[in-house]
């Protein structure tokens, strides 16, 4: 498990646009969420243990936070013939067993991943209504013990842009298992 840490990003760039096949047999494309006041782009799989220690507090959030306007979107982009416990299918069994309460898209061909420059799972991206970066950060300080969290950073950042005020500059970066590229 190679841990690497997301990129700053360059806040302000606007969202890049995608056409992917949700678990729920959906296809999804940035407009599809246009009456979203937030969407919170997550760049996640099926077998990292970073994704499977904060998925229900992922889960939570979009509970949390839907009636608010803020919109979820879990995007695997794991080469999933070297990786087979990141398949389509397997992400259709994961999302039902854990109860993914958003949509869970693949990017098959790794295209969406490399526009947003996505480097780990998971990986976050937060968009304004004009759909902005406003926050490239992480979720919380402690995602191998949720009982220990003391800075839900995610969550400020929604509260932040939900209420219109800026999001503080100074974020710290996501870490996880690196996004598997394909070799060929």
């Amino acid at each position: 498990m190679a841990l690497l840490h997301s990129t700053t990003g360059q806040l302000g760039t606007l969202a890049h646009d995608f056409e992917l096949p949700g678990v729920d047999g959906k296809t999804y494309t940035l407009s599809s969420f246009a009456n979203r006041r937030s969407l919170v782009i997550i760049f996640m799989c099926n077998h990292c243990p970073y994704v499977k220690a904060v998925l229900q507090r992922l889960i939570d959030l979009q509970n949390a936070f839907s009636g608010r306007g803020v919109q979820l979107i879990g995007i695997n982009s794991n080469d999933a013939t070297r990786y087979p416990d990141d398949s389509f299918g397997n992400m259709k069994t994961v999302a039902q067993e854990r109860g993914i309460s958003f949509p869970y898209l693949f990017d098959k061909t790794q295209e969406t991943a490399k526009a947003y420059g996505a480097v780990c799972t998971p990986d976050l991206y937060v968009y304004g209504e004009e759909r902005k970066l406003l926050y490239r950060g992480r979720i919380d300080d402690n995602w191998e013990h949720p009982e220990q969290v003391t800075r839900q950073d995610l969550k400020s950042a929604l509260e932040d842009i939900l209420a219109g005020r800026p999001v503080p500059n100074e974020q710290v970066p996501s870490m996880g298992c690196s996004i598997k590229w394909k070799t060929s």
